[in-house]
């Protein structure tokens, strides 16, 4: 029998608790938890693009954001009508996989410093389109998002059904992210990482592998930008902006860029201490950075790769003494 790998066991274990949550509002609101859910998918997707394959982005918020936009449109336009949520979530996919097409064909024919920089100065045109164009409302965004029903039955209003919801999507999102890092194209990614030339004189198409990845990546940051939008039912121009590139980088870097559970670890410490010190108002942004610092100079792995170099050591110790 094939062994069960560990990341997909720990998932099953952290399922049990989860699936508790709405039962236990005094302890944790399940709001927050969807609200973590949400930035713990942002940062998956993101990890997927640097983490794996090696390109530092600048530019994620512009899927996040722009994803929320077209999903909540489409819900204040038609959930009236009865719309389904599944389909305003995938026209938010659709809108993140076209914005990161775009610009990730602009931007794959240069690495390093120079893709960060382009990936940042497009995400600045992002956030400028934002805030010209007329249905996103602006700097007042898209308020009152309705959640609609699921399958048109299941109605999403109701915070209970709506956190199952999110839950199963965020399943599904890290299945898909897990399936794609341990698939061959993962493996082609992480050569590219590693070695490119090695990739080229091995006859892989860099470029377009580079292309494909960013536009996954793109997807799944509008998925988890789409089901923010209705969990919170609303989308700001904070969405798009860079100060929110800049944090999913940060809860990539806290939690262990290029491994499968650090990303999620890294966006539940960081929308934890936003969520639980807010009434120290701009003192957070201190305590985050402060946090930032101290990984960077005794966690340079990130809290979860720190954790798995260390359970490599006592293997190797255990196995030759």
């Amino acid at each position: 029998m094939q062994r069960i790998p560990s990341s997909i066991r720990i998932l099953a274990l952290l399922l049990v608790p989860a699936l508790l949550v709405p039962f236990f509002p005094q302890i944790v609101y399940p709001v927050f938890v969807m609200k973590v859910l949400c930035f713990a998918l942002f940062a998956l997707a993101f990890n997927l693009l640097t983490g794996f394959t090696g390109l530092v982005s600048f530019g994620h918020a512009a899927f996040f954001g722009w994803a929320g936009y077209a999903a909540g449109e489409m819900m204040i336009l038609f959930g009236a009508r009865g719309l389904p949520p599944e389909i305003a979530m995938a026209c938010g996919v659709a809108m993140a996989a076209a914005i990161g097409y775009a610009i990730g064909w602009l931007a794959i024919r240069r690495t390093g410093i120079y893709f960060a920089m382009i990936t940042l100065a497009l995400s600045q045109v992002a956030y400028f389109m934002a805030v010209q164009v007329g249905w996103t409302r602006g700097e007042d965004g898209m308020q009152g998002i309705p959640r609609g029903k699921f399958l048109g039955l299941v109605d999403l209003s109701v915070d209970t059904n709506m956190y199952y919801f999110a839950l199963a999507v965020f399943v599904l999102g890290f299945l898909f992210v897990y399936r794609v890092i341990h698939s061959p194209f993962g493996q082609v990614l992480k050569t590219i990482r590693d070695n490119a030339p090695r990739a080229i004189s091995l006859g892989y198409d860099t470029d377009r592998c580079k292309l494909l990845a960013f536009v996954l990546s793109a997807s799944v940051a509008g998925l988890a930008g789409s089901l923010k939008a209705l969990v919170l039912q609303l989308v700001a121009l904070n969405d798009v902006s860079l100060a929110t590139s800049t944090e999913v980088l940060l809860m990539t870097l806290l939690g262990g860029i290029g491994t499968v559970w650090g990303p999620v670890v890294g966006a539940t410490l960081v929308v934890s201490l936003q969520n639980y010190l807010a009434t120290l108002g701009d003192v957070v942004t201190i305590v985050i950075g402060l946090i930032f610092v101290l990984c960077v100079s005794f966690f340079r792995r990130g809290f979860v790769g720190e954790w798995l170099a260390y359970a490599q050591w006592r293997k190797t110790k255990e196995n030759n003494s």
